[in-house]
């Protein structure tokens, strides 16, 4: 059974290498999957350098990039042996460089996640969507319960997921809820990621005054439990590839307050699933939250809704069947 690959070159823990760490597993169930690269979990199943220097001339593989740097090394690959197929990921829905072009006309396929994402990209792809580890993601059998492990304060929780930075639009947020924390004293807001450099103090400036109502616990490599104790999970980006933390949410039963991002509207029905507000409308933000604050048995609700939705539609085995017939049918051709 041919070999396929997964790299990972990245120094920091993003949503690619949850993804990388979710794909590689469910594949392996069925055919030799394996990773190469640090900063994966432990237990993902590898390979070593010597041992693909040793397999790369005599057999054929798969070698399925998600970054330029992998993409760039599956090349240098393909001079050693003939016989790797080349996919490459682009997970961005921006325009493409013309450096990222050149390297995605290199390869065997190309896969986007949506089709803004084959749009950015301008080169026949596939569309593949995300899927996601169901048993790890999973509504609590207490929700209260998981809020009180978190040791934040409060009976409920509000909070955004992900990278901090004022594109991410966590400034929005700050900006929505600061006046609405006064009138909901059992509510507590938390701002869950990483933020670097300049962000560091853009962040700190903005959350001046709210004291222990507005929570930085920093990136959070394990992040279940927070979308398991959280009520309401916000997402105010301004612009989105394709963000995990979506369905992530949605699959746990949190209340999903989003901006609308294109690709979101075959996911999320306004409402029942989950609600929108247009990006960059602190007021419109605002309003939604204000309305499952006051009343969390509806964000409470439309968590339920989100779950079944996510339970029924978004596992990753529907992803990882779709991965392997794109490299079978590279391999067969």
């Amino acid at each position: 059974m041919p070999l396929v690959i997964h790299p990972h070159f990245h120094r920091r823990y993003t949503g690619i290498t949850r993804h990388v760490e979710t794909v590689v597993r469910e594949l392996a169930r069925g055919t030799e999957t394996r990773a190469i690269g640090p900063h994966l979990e432990p237990a993902l199943p590898r390979i070593r350098w010597g041992e693909l220097w040793g397999r790369l001339r005599r057999e054929p593989l798969v070698w399925h990039a998600h970054r330029n740097n992998e993409m760039l090394m599956g090349l240098m690959l393909r001079l050693l042996g003939r016989r790797v197929k080349l996919v490459f990921t682009r997970h961005a829905s921006q325009k493409a460089s013309a450096y990222t072009r050149w390297l995605a006309r290199n390869a065997d396929a190309v896969v986007a996640l949506t089709s803004e994402g084959v749009e950015a990209i301008a080169l026949p792809a596939t569309i593949v969507h995300h899927g996601i580890d169901l048993g790890r993601f999973r509504p609590p059998a207490d929700r209260d319960e998981a809020w009180r492990k978190l040791g934040l304060g409060g009976r409920y929780g509000v909070g955004v997921v992900g990278r901090i930075r004022p594109a991410k639009g966590q400034g929005d947020f700050v900006e929505a809820i600061r006046p609405l924390l006064p009138q909901h004293p059992e509510w507590t807001a938390a701002l869950v990621g990483l933020a670097k450099g300049k962000d560091q103090q853009w962040m700190a400036s903005l959350c001046e005054g709210l004291g222990n109502r507005l929570v930085l616990p920093g990136e959070q490599q394990v992040v279940h439990p927070w979308y398991q104790g959280l009520s309401i999970l916000v997402h105010p980006s301004y612009t989105e590839g394709y963000s995990m933390v979506h369905i992530e949410a949605m699959a746990s039963g949190c209340c999903v307050v989003s901006s609308r991002l294109k690709y979101l509207d075959t996911l999320i029905e306004h409402g029942r699933t989950g609600f929108f507000f247009e990006p960059g409308d602190v007021k419109g933000m605002r309003e939604l939250l204000d309305m499952l604050m006051r009343e969390p048995q509806r964000a409470q609700a439309v968590g339920r809704n989100a779950a079944e939705y996510a339970q029924s539609k978004c596992g990753v085995e529907h992803e990882a069947h779709a991965l392997q017939t794109l490299y079978d049918a590279l391999l067969a051709g």
